[in-house]
C-alpha cells in the first residue's frame, strides 16, 4: 500500500517549486516586510495564472479542478517560499466556505473571480483577544445589515470580501460582506510579520448575505478551522523543512576549531531533534491530507494532530535557525527573523497550539 502522493502530484509541487523559487525568492518577503505594501501583486497574479488559486475550485467556475491532496503540496511550496501573498486566508478560507456552503448563484459570483486572482477574501472570526467561542461571537445580524467589530483579521486590509461570525434571531451565522461597499471600516494593526499583515473589520449596517444555513455558523466556522488547520500545517512544513535546510547548509559552512560547527556533537543532536520534529509534522500532516481530501469522518482528530505538530516543528526550526546561526542569526541581513515572524504568525493564525490541543483532547475524549 502506498501512502504517498502520486508521480503527477509531485510534479505538480515541483513545478510550484520551480516558479517560486525563480520568482519569489526570501528577498520578495523581505521587500514586502520592508515596504508599506501588504502583498506581492506580482506574485498574486503568477499564481493565479498558474491555477494555484482556483486549485479545487471546478473547471466551471474557472478553477484548475484539482483536489485538495494537490492544493496540500501548493501549500507546502507557498510556505517553503514564505511567498508574501494573503494565499492561505483567501483559499483556505474564504475559498473553502463558498465551496463548503454557498449556493449556486454565490458559487458563480465569487468562485471565478477567486481562481482569477480578482478578488482575495479572507475570513473573520475573533472579536477579542484568545480562542473565539460561539458564546464570544457579538457581531449582529439583523436582516441583511451587519453590525460590529472583529479583530486581527488576517490579510484584511487586502481583502476585498469577507466570510464573518454573526449573530442573529437563529442563532450564529456565517455572512458575505463586500469590504469595499458602505459601512466597512478598516484599521490596519501592527504585526509581527508584515508580510502577513492583519486588520480590524468594523461594521457599520454593511450588507451582508447568509452563507448556508442561518443558525448553523459555528458548525460550518468550525468544519472551515479543520479544513484550513490541515492546509495550514503543509504551509508549516514547507517553511520548517526550508529553515532546517538553511539552518545545516549554514553548520555545515561554518568552522570553528578548525572543523564545521555541524560536526559537534550538541549541535548535530540539536539538528537531529529538529528533522524528527518535522517528520512527525509531515506524517500527521500527510494523515491530515488523507482525512481531508475523502471527507473522512477522522478529520476532527487529524486536523488538530497536524496543527498542533506543524505549529511545534516550525517554532522550533525558527528558533533553532537563529541560535545556530549564532551572533548573525540576531541580525537583520539574515534571513532567520524571517522564518521567526512567519512561525509566530502562523502559528496564530487559526488559534494557537494549546486551544488545538484542548480541541483533540475533547473530541478523543467525545470518542471513547
Amino acid at each position: 500500500m502506498n501512502f504517498d502522493f502520486s508521480e503527477d502530484q509531485k510534479l505538480l509541487q515541483k513545478t510550484v517549486r520551480d516558479y517560486l523559487e525563480e520568482h519569489a525568492p526570501l528577498a520578495s518577503a523581505r521587500e514586502v516586510l520592508e515596504t508599506d505594501a501588504s502583498y506581492s501583486p506580482e506574485l498574486w497574479k503568477g499564481a493565479a495564472e498558474l491555477g494555484w488559486l482556483g486549485a479545487t475550485i471546478p473547471e466551471e467556475h474557472g478553477g484548475a479542478g484539482f483536489g485538495h491532496l494537490e492544493l496540500c503540496l501548493i501549500a507546502e511550496e507557498v510556505g517553503r517560499a514564505l511567498a508574501p501573498i494573503p494565499f492561505s486566508s483567501s483559499v483556505y478560507l474564504f475559498t473553502e466556505a463558498i465551496l463548503q456552503a454557498g449556493s449556486e448563484a454565490q458559487r458563480k459570483a465569487h468562485l471565478p473571480l477567486l481562481a482569477a486572482g480578482d478578488r482575495i477574501g479572507t475570513f473573520a472570526l475573533a472579536e477579542k483577544p484568545g480562542c473565539p467561542t460561539e458564546d464570544s461571537i457579538q457581531a449582529t445580524l439583523d436582516g441583511d445589515k451587519l453590525t460590529g467589530a472583529k479583530l486581527a483579521v488576517h490579510d484584511g486590509q487586502t481583502a476585498n470580501a469577507a466570510v464573518v461570525a454573526a449573530r442573529g434571531p437563529e442563532g450564529v451565522s456565517l455572512v458575505l460582506v463586500d469590504l469595499d461597499g458602505d459601512g466597512v471600516s478598516r484599521q490596519p494593526l501592527d504585526s509581527i510579520d508584515g508580510s502577513r499583515p492583519q486588520a480590524s473589520l468594523t461594521f457599520d449596517g454593511a450588507a451582508a448575505e447568509v452563507l448556508g444555513t442561518a443558525g448553523e455558523g459555528w458548525a460550518l466556522a468550525e468544519s472551515l478551522l479543520d479544513r484550513a488547520a490541515v492546509l495550514l500545517a503543509f504551509e508549516q512544513l514547507g517553511s520548517a523543512q526550508r529553515a532546517f535546510e538553511i539552518t545545516k547548509d549554514f553548520t555545515m559552512g561554518r568552522y570553528a576549531f578548525g572543523r564545521p560547527v555541524a560536526s559537534f556533537q550538541a549541535v548535530k543532536h540539536r539538528l537531529a531533534d529538529l528533522w524528527c520534529s518535522i517528520e512527525l509534522a509531515r506524517s500527521n500532516a500527510y494523515y491530515g491530507a488523507w482525512a481531508l481530501s475523502g471527507d473522512e469522518p477522522e478529520l476532527a482528530v487529524a486536523a488538530p494532530g497536524a496543527r498542533i505538530s506543524a505549529t511545534d516543528a516550525l517554532e522550533l526550526a525558527a528558533e533553532e535557525m537563529v541560535h545556530l546561526h549564532g551572533g548573525v542569526g540576531f541580525t537583520w541581513e539574515y534571513d532567520c527573523h524571517l522564518f521567526y515572524r512567519r512561525s509566530k504568525t502562523l502559528g496564530l493564525a487559526l488559534g494557537g497550539a494549546r486551544e488545538w490541543r484542548d480541541k483533540l483532547v475533547r473530541r478523543l475524549a467525545a470518542q471513547a
